[in-house]
């Protein structure tokens, strides 16, 4: 099972970086990383479906780790697909507050499953069964409403948050990034570019081949 699992991760992966994530066609670029991830996703399921798990250990690390590692992709780039649709034609300004507003979520996130994240950041084990086998949920153990709605046979009571976190972190890096480059621009487009030099040395320097020619005509 975890080779088979490990062998369609990497098989994502690849088909994933073949895509060409161009400015002027990233949105469709996103939308096919959707389809593939959910294609992935049903090719496991139906797997676990017909073979099921050797083992509780087993299942725990298909629910901890594997299963997450591509559920995090359909959830980043979903993510990422409805921000850049929402994104405002404002200025900078504009744009600057909906990606703080767009960090905020995530923050809130944070904040509402903190627990869970010291759990999953410090490696615990000891509430894996509760968190990573199926039909083991505890409703005091804050479930996220998606559980309650999920296919019990491939779901468990924590695998999505953990997915949710390893997105989180990605989109968080797209979003600073986002503004980081935002700032850049600002800062470029309002610091004038003053030559202290002569005209004659300005033109040799964007065009290095003037000088040549014009030994040569002389």
């Amino acid at each position: 099972m975890i080779d088979y699992c490990q062998t369609i991760i990497s098989e994502l992966d690849d088909r994933i970086n073949e895509l060409t994530y161009e400015p002027s066609n990233s949105l469709v670029s996103y939308e096919n990383a959707i389809g593939l991830v959910l294609q992935k996703l049903e090719e496991i399921k139906k797997y676990i479906k017909k073979n099921g798990f050797k083992d509780d250990e087993e299942e725990i690390l298909f629910f901890k780790q594997l299963k997450p590692q591509l559920v995090s992709k359909l959830i980043y780039f979903n993510s990422i697909y409805k921000i850049e649709t929402k994104r405002p034609r404002g200025g900078d300004k504009t744009i600057k507050k909906y990606l703080n507003v767009e960090l905020s979520k995530i923050k809130r996130y944070f904040d509402a499953n903190l627990e869970f994240y010291k759990y999953y950041r410090t490696n615990s084990t000891h509430l894996d069964n509760k968190f990573f086998l199926r039909g083991k949920h505890d409703i005091k153990l804050s479930l996220d409403t998606y559980y309650f709605e999920a296919d019990h046979n491939f779901t468990t009571s924590h695998d999505y948050k953990v997915a949710k976190i390893i997105a989180n972190d990605l989109i968080q890096v797209y979003l600073e990034d986002q503004l980081s480059n935002n700032n850049q621009r600002k800062l470029f487009e309002t610091t004038p570019l003053n030559w202290t030099g002569s005209k004659t040395s300005l033109i040799e320097l964007i065009y290095p081949k003037f000088r040549n020619r014009k030994k040569r005509v002389f």
